[in-house]
């Protein structure tokens, strides 16, 4: 007999629509952006301070935020005396990383598209991403390392390992190809983490943890 799903793992599916709400905000954005190039351009250039596009950006991305952080702080409570120690620790790093990002970029959105090197722009950049970029390198790692330890979180650390590689992509894609094309490895980073946040609600929703 199936056991019933309880409120807590119905709750776990906000992290798909975390996810579908950051791609139609990444999609669609452009759209109230005159001569915008996804190609060259940062995804943060969409909801910049002085950005045409930041009125629907906040729209379209509205479910974004407070349903990836419900989704994950109730992976959380799952997780609690589950899985195995290195997989917790590696969740409840992820969960900060997701914090640090809500808050960070909330109080710290570009000034203009691009770098304008303000004080604001300053915090985005080598505050709030290098927190959020080291939170995720060092998370993932401990998932993917405790879950290869347990043959039940395997797939687990399947995905991490994908999430990982994806932004590895991203981060070292920027550094290398020219500037016009800026763009397409930086969606490599931004989706890898909002992606897996989902991953993690899908697991919540089927009880797995």
């Amino acid at each position: 007999m199936k056991q019933k799903k309880e409120l807590i793992n119905w709750l776990g599916l906000l992290g798909i629509v975390s996810l579908l709400s950051y791609v139609v905000a990444v999609v669609f954005s452009p759209l109230a952006y005159p001569n915008y190039n996804w190609i060259s351009q940062a995804v943060s250039d969409l909801s910049a301070a002085n950005s045409p596009s930041k009125a629907l950006w906040n729209q379209l991305s509205s479910l974004y935020a407070v349903c990836g952080m419900i989704s994950v702080m109730m992976v959380c409570v799952a997780v609690q005396k589950k899985t195995n120690k290195l997989v917790r620790t590696g969740i409840y790093l992820f969960t900060a990383m997701n914090w640090v990002s809500c808050v960070g970029y909330g109080m710290f959105p570009l000034s203009d598209s691009g770098y304008a090197g303000t004080i604001q722009d300053i915090m985005h950049l080598y505050v709030v991403t290098v927190l959020v970029v080291l939170l995720s390198i060092v998370s993932l790692v401990i998932i993917i390392i405790g879950g290869f330890r347990k043959k039940s979180f395997v797939s687990l650390a399947v995905w991490a390992t994908i999430a990982l590689a994806f932004m590895f992509m991203g981060a070292m894609g920027v550094n290398i190809v020219p500037a016009q094309y800026f763009g397409i490895p930086e969606r490599f980073s931004v989706f890898a983490a909002t992606g897996f946040n989902a991953v993690l609600g899908v697991y919540l929703f089927f009880d797995k943890y």
